[in-house]
């Protein structure tokens, strides 16, 4: 017997061809919330996609939470303008107790009245971020905060490099994924397309679509995307105004009306209004990686 035979949590082969990912437990499934998960390569926007989504989304008189799923707790500090303690190590000061804790210990309203929420991480090379979202999850059906929400968005860390990190697709019911128009963006956004499909085998999570981010032209993004039959649903192209927004702790609708940060503003309202009506399903067709090679940046 194998060290994991013992473990009846463990579904083998569920979650895609080789994968052993623990189920979701029926009684943590979101309810009654469009919600979505926010992915991408490391370092390409995605918290300064997502707050900015909900923002829009609070501008359209949604209730919305966001739930920022990185060790560094930084996905809503430009709708807080300060970064929140995360639940795992508000967890750890009451001995893993949820009972004692209070919303206001792990929950924060930021602009627009966002619920905000950091789930945090294991500390490097340590324990699996699927444990913490899953707590994270648990602690707030404990406290009845999803009953009033109209719209969740987890903004998750990094590229999906395991099942943890996938975690947020078993509630989400649609996956985003932010792009930049070069081959390293795309090539990830390649592998996240493979996770999320492995997912909807088991779980209703589909793709949206992808979200070209920090990119003056989208030639690249939109070859990839005729090729695998994908959609590129939003462009927000490198523009300096983003970049003050967040070194000033702000989403773009808290920023002065300049030119740049009113047309941004307008996509992420466009892009809210899209997601909340409801997208197609897509279902594309992820590429080898050798094809990738062969397809990107040739005439």
């Amino acid at each position: 017997m194998s060290p994991r035979d013992d473990i009846p949590a463990l579904k083998r082969g569920q979650d895609g061809e080789g994968s052993v990912q623990v189920h979701q437990d029926a009684n943590m499934k979101i309810e009654g919330a469009k919600v979505f998960s926010v992915y991408g390569k490391g370092g390409i926007g995605k918290s300064t996609t997502s707050s900015n989504l909900s923002a829009a989304f609070a501008k359209m008189g949604k209730r919305v939470l966001q739930i920022g799923c990185d060790p560094k707790h930084d996905s809503t500090f430009t709708l807080t303008g300060r970064l929140q303690p995360t639940v795992i190590d508000i967890l750890k000061e009451v001995d893993f107790h949820p009972e004692e804790l209070r919303p206001e210990d792990f929950l924060t309203e930021g602009w627009g009245g966002v619920m905000c929420v950091e789930a945090g991480g294991p500390p490097a090379g340590t324990g699996c971020g699927g444990y913490v979202v899953g707590q994270t999850v648990k602690l707030l059906k404990q406290h009845h905060l999803l009953e009033d929400t109209d719209v969740v968005i987890f903004d998750v860390l990094g590229d999906v490099v395991c099942g943890g990190f996938a975690a947020p697709l078993q509630h989400a019911d649609r996956a985003l994924i932010v792009t930049a128009n070069d081959f390293d963006s795309i090539y990830a956004m390649n592998r996240i397309i493979a996770a999320v499909q492995a997912k909807s085998q088991n779980y209703k999570v589909r793709l949206a679509g992808c979200i070209a981010n920090r990119s003056r032209e989208t030639d690249e993004v939109d070859r990839y995307c005729r090729t695998v039959g994908f959609d590129r649903i939003a462009h927000l192209p490198d523009v300096d105004a983003i970049r003050r927004s967040r070194l000033k702790k702000k989403t773009l609708f808290e920023m002065p009306d300049e030119e740049d940060i009113v047309a941004a503003r307008a996509e992420y309202v466009r892009l809210a209004e899209t997601l909340w009506r409801g997208t197609e399903p897509l279902a594309p067709a992820p590429m080898e990686d050798r094809d990738i090679f062969e397809l990107l940046g040739f005439d």
